[in-house]
């Protein structure tokens, strides 16, 4: 099989890897910023560096175009020109709907990975990215039925879970759960950095601060794209979030603490019910441990678990302000919280359920 990947960072560089690794692939890349299929090559990304788009395409069996968003429906049609009647072309797009508005081809199928990192470009690649993600696809009625299994069959290959839906369905759940969080990031600090008087010091920010805003201000080259492109799906998400925080607001001004207690009580409930959804495909169980600030107790944790089988659907470490201790938080499935919760206090550390 030959896999051609247009756009050799992060995420293209990984599907090469993956690819290479996994399924014996060759693979081709091209990519037009200065010396990044150098570092392809290195890092053993691609086994072949094109000189342009066409000869990377040439013979592929299977294109991936990693372009920014903005760029994606030029792009995809570059390369749909270019590629054989037999090959699938796919991209990893953030947004759906306007390369699929720009582009009406059965060989193309858009898609969209639910996998990343804090660190970009393809020294950051690895093979591994993918490894239980889902990979959304967005075939349409015109999609050659042969070709979406020969791009589900190499999703699947490179450890993603694919998962078929509409366009503006994604675009929707996108807006939602990806989109609008780095526009409330952003919010969030800008209103921080300013509730501050002229000169004065910024305080120290707590964990749920810092986690929150992890993502404001991503790169701009990339967001400013997505949010463009989304703009409408995004739109409705932050007039929705609007009219939720004038009821939150209007409870604490009328002093009801019954609705105040209500609204949070739910929160917590479909954040479980989001938690079951996402992270393990059922229940999960959410586990609170006390670590001490010390070399390989988070290796000790997992190592425990891992011997027994239990698998760590996702996790998250929190420093104590003293930098002595702090917790982790474990997701784990429902079923094994009992014996999680005995192996981890089996090592001498607290557990609590969250």
């Amino acid at each position: 099989m030959k896999v051609a990947v247009v756009g050799v960072g992060l995420i293209g560089g990984s599907i090469g890897l993956a690819a290479r690794e996994r399924l014996g692939a060759e693979v081709a890349g091209f990519d037009p910023a200065a010396g990044v299929l150098a570092a392809a090559l290195e890092r053993g990304a691609v086994d072949i560096a094109a000189a342009d788009l066409p000869a990377a395409v040439a013979g592929a069996d299977v294109v991936f175009v990693a372009a920014p968003v903005g760029a994606l429906p030029a792009t995809v049609a570059a390369v749909l020109a270019a590629a054989g009647d037999d090959c699938v072309v796919s991209d990893v797009g953030s947004t759906k709907r306007v390369v699929l508005d720009a582009v009406d081809d059965e060989r193309f199928i858009g898609g969209h990975p639910l996998a990343g990192a804090a660190t970009s470009g393809v020294r950051h690649a690895r093979a591994g990215l993918f490894d239980g993600a889902t990979w959304y696809l967005t075939p349409t009625p015109r999609t050659r039925g042969t070709l979406y299994e020969r791009l589900h069959r190499l999703l699947s290959g490179l450890g993603a879970q694919p998962a078929a839906v509409d366009a503006e369905t994604h675009d929707r759940i996108l807006a939602t759960v990806s989109h609008l969080p780095h526009v409330l990031a952003n919010v969030l600090v800008a209103q921080a950095a300013r509730a501050l008087g002229e000169g004065e010091p910024l305080p120290a920010t707590g964990p749920s601060f810092r986690d929150i805003t992890r993502v404001a201000g991503s790169n701009t080259a990339i967001w400013r794209d997505i949010y463009l492109a989304n703009a409408d799906a995004l739109a409705d998400a932050i007039d929705d979030a609007m009219a939720r925080l004038a009821g939150v607001r209007a409870a604490l001004l009328a002093g009801d603490g019954d609705t105040v207690a209500t609204w949070n009580d739910a929160a917590r409930d479909d954040r479980r019910r989001l938690l079951e959804a996402d992270l393990a495909g059922g229940e999960v169980a959410e586990l609170r441990v006390s670590v001490p600030n010390r070399p390989g107790v988070v290796a000790e944790v997992a190592l425990a678990l891992g011997r027994a089988g239990i698998n760590i659907a996702d996790m998250a470490l929190h420093p104590a302000p003293d930098r002595m201790s702090g917790y982790i938080i474990l997701w784990v499935p429902g079923p094994a919280r009992a014996e999680a919760e005995a192996l981890v206090a089996a090592l001498g550390l607290p557990v609590a359920r969250a």
